[in-house]
């Protein structure tokens, strides 16, 4: 129908194939469930680039635009907005990156965002003179009459030399403090003035706030119990060693946090993250020493780490991929709404195969449950995951979250469109 109104019209061929390369960017496959009992429904869909999403309430999602440093709220499906708009610089993986949220009082939510934050427009670290961004910044907000105002910095970290690995996930421990993962900002093996000891450089410059998992208080302030150091910013670090993540989780029966971790052309990884974690990054990643983007030799009992006077402490990946499928958010499933054989698995998405992955945990909780040809801790092919894909065709899952009423909700990335999925028992 749509090719006869056209042809009746005398469009021109060049426009007649924009259109049609227009409609096919619009073109989105569906997400389905591997288990019938469950299905899928869409909560929302815009055109913009997203990054994460939390919850202030019952079906009320505030949602991150990450190329325009917008935030959006999405209310029963009914999106209002934008309630914030930052200057982000785009470059690479930088942007508006995370968010989280907490009910301090009855009558305040307090939002923490996480951004690259430019110095006039979003953007301008792109430009013919490119400007260098301000930071990787904390702030938080109050969220007050639809609108975010009041912004307080809570962490000013480094942004360069980046673009890349910048991290980007906010997560509140069950403690109440705020968590950040941040990358090595695409220094190492690139510039030695960016290597440093939380790199694992045991000869490399003092940490200054990249390549870790950062926590402080709600305030700002760092916890009272520091894991590495009492001087700043070591005892800003409750994590260290880590190339880039996406995502990080806090197990609901132990309250022990786990965490996605992205490798180079190999070893992507699934960590349990005690406090003082050392990932290994840049002297191991997955179960491999790196070659600078290659896969070394097996290095699974490193020795030339880091330990910060002992207070650090390396430990293997409790899962690897071989080959790269960028896994990005996690959630423990800590919900009833589907029944008893998925109750608080971890869910693992990525972003390259746009699946999400559901792994048991062993009754002491430290070890994933793994049979089969995942018995080694190896995926060795994207075949041998088959046995455990819960869910499949999202394109990029930037964020997967779990709403008051217990049900799972997805945020997918496809030809640039954000979509909000909810996944129902049927």
């Amino acid at each position: 129908m749509l090719s006869k109104c056209i042809r009746k019209l005398a469009i021109p061929a060049f426009i007649i194939l924009e259109l049609h390369l227009a409609l096919l960017s619009f073109v989105q496959a569906e997400p389905t469930m591997i288990n019938s009992h469950f299905t899928i429904e869409k909560v929302f869909a815009g055109k913009f680039e997203p990054s994460s999403m939390t919850f202030v309430g019952p079906d009320d999602i505030l949602l991150l635009d990450r190329d325009n440093g917008k935030v959006y709220r999405i209310k029963n499906g009914i999106e209002s907005g934008p309630l914030l708009d930052v200057n982000v610089a785009t470059d690479g993986y930088r942007g508006l990156l995370g968010v989280a949220a907490t009910n301090n009082t009855k009558e305040t939510i307090t939002i923490f965002l996480y951004f690259t934050e430019s110095h006039k427009k979003d953007g301008d670290d792109v430009t013919i003179n490119p400007m260098t961004p301000l930071g990787n910044r904390l702030y938080s907000y109050d969220l007050v009459n639809n609108k975010l105002i009041n912004p307080r910095l809570l962490l000013d970290l480094p942004a360069l030399p980046g673009p890349r690995h910048a991290g980007g996930v906010v997560g509140i421990g069950p403690d109440k403090n705020i968590y950040l993962t941040i990358g090595d900002l695409d220094g190492t093996f690139r510039y030695k003035q960016y290597e440093t000891k939380t790199q694992n450089f045991q000869d490399g410059l003092a940490p200054d706030g990249r390549s870790g998992i950062m926590a402080v208080n709600q305030y700002g302030k760092p916890m009272a119990n520091q894991t590495l150091g009492n001087s700043f910013p070591l005892n800003l670090y409750y994590a260290y060693g880590i190339r880039n993540s996406f995502g990080i989780d806090w197990d609901p029966l132990t309250g022990n946090m786990w965490d996605s971790e992205n490798g180079p052309n190999f070893g992507d990884e699934l960590n349990l993250v005690l406090p003082g974690f050392n990932s290994g990054w840049a002297k191991v990643q997955g179960f491999w020493q790196p070659d600078i983007e290659n896969k070394g030799p097996l290095n699974l009992d490193p020795k030339d780490l880091e330990s910060f006077d002992g207070r650090g402490k390396y430990s293997s990946p409790e899962f690897v991929w071989l080959n790269p499928v960028a896994p990005s958010a996690i959630k423990f499933l800590d919900s009833e709404k589907y029944g008893p054989e998925y109750k608080n698995d971890l869910l693992a998405g990525d972003a390259n195969y746009g699946n999400i992955y559901d792994f048991n945990l062993d009754e002491q909780r430290i070890n994933l449950n793994l049979i089969g040809k995942l018995s080694d801790k190896i995926a060795d092919n994207v075949n041998e995951m088959n046995d455990v894909i819960f869910a499949k065709g999202f394109g990029k899952v930037t964020d997967m979250e779990i709403d008051l009423d217990g049900y799972l909700y997805v945020l997918s990335n496809q030809k640039h469109l954000a979509t909000i999925y909810r996944i129902l028992p049927r």
